[in-house]
């Protein structure tokens, strides 16, 4: 600094014209930014803790500048300079000068400098560039072009900052203006590598849709601008998955069929899992239809379909329509067309969410077969129920233990055995051991003895020969548990079939009995099928009840056909048949209240969740319910209800996105007791909701 002290810069002519283009392009910006004349309710929460860190530090030092009487081109020219050699320090501290000094600089150093700020990965700079937006925002917001806050939002992403890349987006969002899609896939996909991110970038893509929506019922132009597309989704419902956000999730799907999304084969498949742990078998059954029609190449997208819903199978006990599933896909793979017609994969399909007899229900469209070229999306869970090897859908050993356990559990040995003959040509087809001989070695191993040699039964009157060695196997069971009667009846049938059995009985049984200590030692290891047959008897004992995915269902349609007496009806039976409720009967509940207004009925409701929070099983919420419950209470105007959900988030330590919440509070609630004081309050009960008000109203950053 002290090299420019001595002397005054005086600009040439050319220096003066390139500051008069630098004017004109803060005119142009001007027209191309023109709603940001406005700032919007969204950037006072941000602006009070941007305008303290702004104004710490290097901000409030006028002892800076050593010179008198300098003029502003002297530090254009050294700003300029600093932004040219990339000199981020150099850069910013003059910059803080002129502002003491002079205000703001041109647009278009403005930009230079918020860019260069950018691409620096010092997440400190980063912070810089993000305060300096909403100061700019607060005091001159024409200076700013979307481009800079495209490029902002990017690099905050990129630097794992999702709560200032969400407030960079959302300031787009307020000026009804979006990044190209591309680059917004980019910032969004940065965003959902973690749990606050995905939180934020989800409530981002809801008030993204809140917004197209509303630009659309005006017909506005600039409703194509702010509309998603079904990457987006696929991106943020794949992060709800992985984070177990299902609430969200399912929120999201309904937003997706409102905007008029089109699914893709991703979609389907991610709605899958949602409806999965969400307990909605139904909604995957409207599915089915569809994706079983499918050709051949698609079988290695979607046996992740069939997955959830062969396990929401098992979680509703529903052995029949477990099995049914299971031939679906054996048949399938047999019948599965090689291509269709191109005309037939443009076609969108309408499927319903909620019920199929709603007048009003919600319709999605879906195409099964619609895969994007350039999808940066790559929707892959761990193979659990159903697996996908050599072109063919086959069962996992966790699921053929689930079939064999809850066969054996309902005494319906003849009814597995027939299902084993229907699908082991599949395992035989890829060259794996007999299916049969498998599920007879763990039942032996077992001591499920009487299971084994019905099953053995089972296959020699269907005329499947499985060879001596399940029956030797049975033999040597029998004669070291010396159930000699069982044993010699094997023993006839085995000869009757004509097995090399020349021995005396005697003489079978020594050498049975001798086979089997030297197996003792090794069966543990056989099969793994075995430690999931083990499992699964250890886990029944822990798992939710099957009655409640039933009557979760039943309040599920209630609630989305508006029946809530039905569904209040349904709830008391879950009360009385003494089954705990799960996050899932509350969500719908609530979602049946909110969609009638009915608020007050969801304050009652949240004296039950307490309660419930407090059992023996001890209900554990998830992020996705507490956030409906606030919002819903800021609806509602029960502002006490609001910060007591917020304290239960606070000792939770689960993350709040306050900007959200601020929204819903300005929409519904602007000027609420906004000029009030307490000592004009004319009741107790007014004093006591004023307090609340003005409690929330500090939380979420409005006074």
């Amino acid at each position: 600094m002290n090299n420019y002290a001595p002397r005054v810069f005086v600009p040439s002519a050319v220096q003066e014209t390139a500051l008069i283009a630098d004017h004109s392009r803060e005119f142009s910006s001007k027209k191309s930014f023109g709603r940001f004349q406005e700032l919007g309710v969204f950037c006072e929460q941000y602006q009070f803790v941007a305008l303290q860190r702004f104004s710490s530090g290097s901000v409030s030092q006028p002892g800076r500048i050593c010179w008198r009487g300098s003029s502003n081109a002297v530090l254009l020219r050294k700003l300029e300079v600093a932004l040219q050699d990339h000199q981020v320090d150099e850069a910013w501290v003059t910059f803080i000068d002129f502002k003491n000094l002079y205000g703001f600089p041109t647009s278009s150093m403005v930009s230079r400098l918020i860019s260069l700020l950018s691409y620096s990965s010092d997440p400190h700079w980063l912070q810089k560039a993000c305060d300096l937006v909403f100061l700019i925002l607060k005091e001159k917001p024409d200076l700013l072009q979307f481009p800079v806050l495209t490029n902002l939002s990017l690099s905050l992403a990129r630097a794992q900052m999702p709560a200032p890349a969400s407030m960079i987006l959302r300031v787009m969002l307020e000026r009804e203006n979006m990044p190209p899609l591309n680059i917004l896939w980019s910032v969004v996909s940065h965003m959902l590598k973690t749990e606050i991110g995905t939180c934020l970038a989800s409530n981002f893509l809801v008030q993204m849709c809140d917004c197209f929506l509303r630009l659309s019922a005006k017909r506005s132009v600039r409703a194509k601008v702010v509309k998603p597309d079904a990457m987006i989704f696929n991106l943020v419902l794949d992060a709800c998955v992985r984070f177990k956000s299902t609430l969200k999730g399912q929120e999201i799907v309904e937003l997706m069929s409102q905007t008029g999304i089109i699914a893709d084969a991703n979609s389907v498949i991610i709605f899958a899992q949602i409806h999965e742990m969400n307990g909605q078998r139904d909604e995957i059954k409207k599915l089915k239809d569809h994706v079983d029609r499918v050709c051949a190449p698609f079988l290695g997208y979607y046996w992740q379909f069939y997955d959830s819903l062969l396990k929401l199978h098992f979680k509703f006990d529903d052995l029949d329509s477990a099995a049914e599933l299971v031939l679906d896909m054996h048949k399938f793979q047999k019948s599965v067309p090689g291509k269709k017609s191109t005309m037939d994969q443009e076609k969108p399909l309408l499927v319903p969410i909620g019920s199929n007899n709603l007048k009003t229900g919600l319709t999605i469209q879906v195409m099964p077969e619609l895969l994007q070229k350039d999808s940066i999306l790559g929707v892959k869970h761990k193979q659990e129920s159903v697996i996908f090897r050599s072109g063919k859908l086959l069962l996992s050993n966790r699921a053929l233990a689930k079939l064999v356990n809850g066969y054996r559990r309902n005494g319906r040995t003849t009814e597995l055995s027939k299902l084993l003959l229907c699908i082991q040509e599949d395992f035989h087809a890829l060259g794996q051991s007999s299916l049969c001989s498998d599920v007879i070695d763990a039942c032996i191993l077992l001591g499920w003895l009487e299971m084994a040699h019905d099953i053995l039964d089972d296959m020699d009157a269907a005329g499947v020969s499985l060879g001596s060695t399940s029956h030797m196997a049975l033999l040597t069971a029998y004669y070291s548990r010396e159930m000699f009667k069982e044993a010699k009846t094997l023993l006839r049938k085995m000869r009757k079939a004509g097995f090399d059995m020349k021995l005396s009985d005697e003489m079978v049984a020594t050498a049975c009995l001798s086979e089997a200590a030297n197996d003792a030692s090794s069966s543990s290891s056989k099969s793994d099928l075995i430690n999931f047959l083990v499992r699964e008897m250890r886990e029944k004992e822990k798992v939710i009840p099957s009655a409640i995915y039933e009557l979760n269902s039943s309040i599920y349609y209630f609630c989305k056909a508006k029946m809530m007496e039905d569904a209040l009806k349904t709830y008391r039976r879950m009360q009385h048949m003494k089954i705990q409720p799960t996050v899932q009967t509350f969500a719908y509940l609530i979602d049946g209240f909110s969609s009638l207004g009915m608020y007050r009925d969801i304050t009652i409701l949240w004296g039950d969740i307490k309660r419930n929070m407090g059992s023996k099983e001890d209900l554990e919420l998830s992020r996705d319910l507490y956030e409906v419950l606030l919002l819903n209470f800021i609806r509602g105007g029960y502002f006490e209800r609001a910060m007591e959900v917020i304290g239960h988030m606070k000792e939770r330590d689960m993350y709040c996105d306050k900007w959200m919440y601020k929204a819903e509070f300005l929409k519904f609630h602007k000027n609420l007791y906004w000029s009030l004081k307490a000592s004009e309050a004319r009741t107790e009960a007014q004093r006591k909701r004023l307090e609340y008000v003005k409690t929330f109203r500090k939380w979420v950053g409005i006074d």
